[in-house]
């Protein structure tokens, strides 16, 4: 069991206040003035009743009633009162940590990460499972164990806060099976294994799921540079590259829920269209394939040792195709797409984060940009935690933000 102090939510950027939540002073709107005021307070930061009631445009009178109840529900916390230069001194009003949680489970093809998050987004207690890859029976008894921790961490009272259970997971995890050398029985037991309900029956929360590079995406558009970008790509690189589109501060995930799969761009014409994907450049299986095929181990694509003397070369390598190959993919996704940028971030250090960034863009130069704009390259800020974090984030802002549909937008509507 660890602890990590870096998965915290991003401090609210001054741009925030863009997204100014509104309420209404029509009856029957109890709750969903409540989900406006909590959202403001999340958006912007510690908040006096005054300063809300300007943001949501309630009545001072509304946002007194509303703070009074959201205190007895435990949601909110009181701090120092803050002494102006005249008046009384005014309370500032905050989300309370322990208010409610959430689960994130995030499943992928090496490893398995679950994630108890508070009310504020912060990471409270973490374990990680590492495996050649997912089988099912597995990944269910880690998943019940971890379980069994959180009820052990927290009191017996806050068991119910738990709001629910968000899954992060690949749309097929057998899929591309001959690149991974996958087990056929393995794969056959997936294709029959509904880890939504199983999770559901094991923990008696409700489960949500999504593709782990949208949740990857949901993770960045709420905690990390999309709270200042309201239209981006996002590229998630992994064992597969993926990624997502966000428009409008909307992550929209298309009609078969592949908006954003960049992965399965070609890189060429091919044989009857039959050529090379991103994915088979771009992925970290191939950094790893590199490392196993030197003696080295397979593992390091995902830490510091992929920048050391002795795995640079390797790595710098991989980085001489995968570079290219993102900046073709950026030039093919600029002349569909005019967004304000691109937002890349991966399972690998930020210092391997950064050379990719840095050859992505020197590649991009050598390209015909003729009649479409260069987008902006941006690094992500939540890292490897982005898809599990993503997962939580669904059942804490399914029951407290006023748009339920915050992150989804569905094409087929």
């Amino acid at each position: 069991m660890n602890r990590s102090p870096d998965s915290t939510l991003a401090e609210p950027s001054p741009k925030a206040a863009k997204l100014k939540p509104r309420g209404s002073s029509q009856g029957g709107m109890r709750q969903y003035n409540e989900r406006v005021v909590l959202q403001a307070i999340r958006l912007n930061g510690r908040l006096p009743g005054a300063e809300i009631a300007r943001l949501t445009h309630l009545t001072a009178q509304s946002i007194s009633l509303i703070t009074k109840r959201l205190l007895d529900d435990e949601l909110l916390i009181k701090e120092q009162p803050q002494r102006g230069k005249v008046g009384q001194p005014s309370v500032p009003l905050a989300l309370n940590p322990d208010g409610a949680f959430a689960i994130g489970v995030k499943v992928g093809r090496r490893s398995l990460d679950v994630l108890l998050v508070d009310f504020t987004g912060v990471v409270r207690e973490r374990w990680d499972l590492q495996y050649d890859f997912a089988e099912p029976e597995i990944v269910l008894a880690h998943i019940s164990d971890c379980l069994d921790k959180i009820k052990a961490v927290l009191p017996a009272a806050w068991w119910e806060r738990i709001q629910g259970i968000g899954v992060a997971a690949p749309l097929n995890m057998g899929g591309w099976q001959q690149l991974l050398g996958l087990d056929q029985r393995i794969v056959a037991r997936w294709a029959s294994f509904a880890l939504e309900d199983e999770i559901g029956a094991l923990s008696g929360l409700p489960v949500q799921s999504i593709k782990d590079t949208s949740a990857a995406c949901v993770a960045e558009l709420v905690a990390g540079r999309g709270r200042d970008i309201r239209n981006f790509v996002y590229i998630f690189v992994d064992t597969f590259i993926g990624g997502g589109l966000v428009l409008d501060s909307h992550l929209h995930i298309g009609q078969h829920g592949n908006a954003g799969a960049l992965g399965s761009l070609p890189l060429g014409m091919g044989s009857r269209g039959n050529g090379a994907q991103l994915l088979n450049v771009a992925s970290l299986y191939q950094l790893e394939n590199r490392y196993v095929a030197a003696g080295l181990d397979g593992k390091a694509t995902s830490d510091e040792r992929s920048v050391n003397q002795t795995y640079w070369p390797h790595t710098q390598a991989w980085l001489a195709e995968a570079a290219p190959a993102l900046a073709l993919a950026l030039l093919n996704t600029a002349c569909l797409l005019d967004l304000e940028g691109v937002i890349l971030d991966g399972c690998f250090c930020r210092e391997l984060q950064t050379r990719l960034i840095q050859s992505t863009r020197v590649a991009m130069g050598e390209f015909n940009w003729e009649g479409v704009s260069q987008p902006q390259l941006i690094a992500g800020a939540i890292g490897s935690d982005a898809r599990a974090l993503g997962g939580a984030l669904l059942p804490l802002y399914a029951n407290f933000a006023p748009d339920r549909d915050l992150f989804l937008k569905l094409d087929a509507e």
